[in-house]
């Protein structure tokens, strides 16, 4: 399902609002909501939003579980670090219960992280059915999203459900979550704004299946629901608007 907005302003107002009834709805029907958490520039005001009245309110923040999506090898402390920004924005402004929060380590080797990240989730979800209850991401002008970067191995991943690898373009590792655990989730939502992101978008959504070229068309839920919340100039090539 397309969400389209006028500009980003709109989209973070109606996505935080989406979020938040989303949460309540899930936990009318079990004890606990697990939530993917995306990094970079895009989610900044959205989690700002949620931090404040009166999302901050409405949310049961002590019944979530917080992961994140994919994570730069870095320290906590570099202003690069996902679950740096996501602390500075969201998490610290919050009733989060800490041993609910889930950061991908950035102090020990990558591929050591990466396992040992999977061994969380297997603590959380089984081999078969649902995993994350949502999961948020965003995708770059070059159609990545997570950290599946265009002619990268691990778009194709078929068995673990996060990964490191050594990306040659940033010179820097990443820790990711894989297509096989992510589409078991049962809400997968994009953000994505801004004109630069226009091209990208109508490829993902319209274009021809190449998920080596644009790896968000990897992420297709198996029974889950799929939702991108997107404004005017991000869709603008798009032919289907709804």
């Amino acid at each position: 399902m397309i969400h389209i907005q006028k500009n980003p302003s709109a989209i973070t107002a109606a996505l935080a609002e989406w979020i938040t009834r989303t949460i309540e709805t899930t936990l009318q029907k079990q004890d606990r909501f697990t939530w993917v958490l995306t990094g970079g520039n895009s989610p900044k005001a959205l989690y700002d939003m949620l931090a404040a009245s009166p999302y901050k309110e409405r949310i049961a923040w002590n019944k979530l579980h917080i992961f994140w999506g994919d994570e730069r090898a870095v320290p906590f402390s570099d202003d690069r670090n996902n679950a740096k920004m996501t602390y500075a924005h969201l998490l610290n402004k919050v009733p989060v219960i800490p041993a609910q929060v889930h950061v991908m380590r950035t102090d020990a080797e990558p591929q050591q992280a990466a396992l040992e990240y999977e061994k969380i989730l297997h603590q959380y979800f089984g081999e078969d059915g649902k995993s994350f209850d949502l999961v948020l991401s965003g995708m770059g002008d070059d159609g990545h999203t997570l950290s599946l970067f265009p002619g990268t191995e691990v778009i194709h991943e078929k068995e673990a459900w996060v990964k490191a690898f050594y990306l040659t373009s940033q010179q820097m590792y990443r820790i990711t979550l894989t297509a096989p655990v992510v589409n078991r989730a049962s809400f997968i939502v994009f953000l994505t704004f801004g004109a630069n992101k226009s091209k990208a978008l109508y490829e993902v959504l319209e274009g021809s299946a190449d998920a080596d070229l644009y790896p968000s068309q990897i992420i297709q839920p198996r029974v889950g629901e799929l939702h991108w919340f997107v404004d005017e100039a991000a869709a603008a090539l798009l032919k289907k608007k709804a």
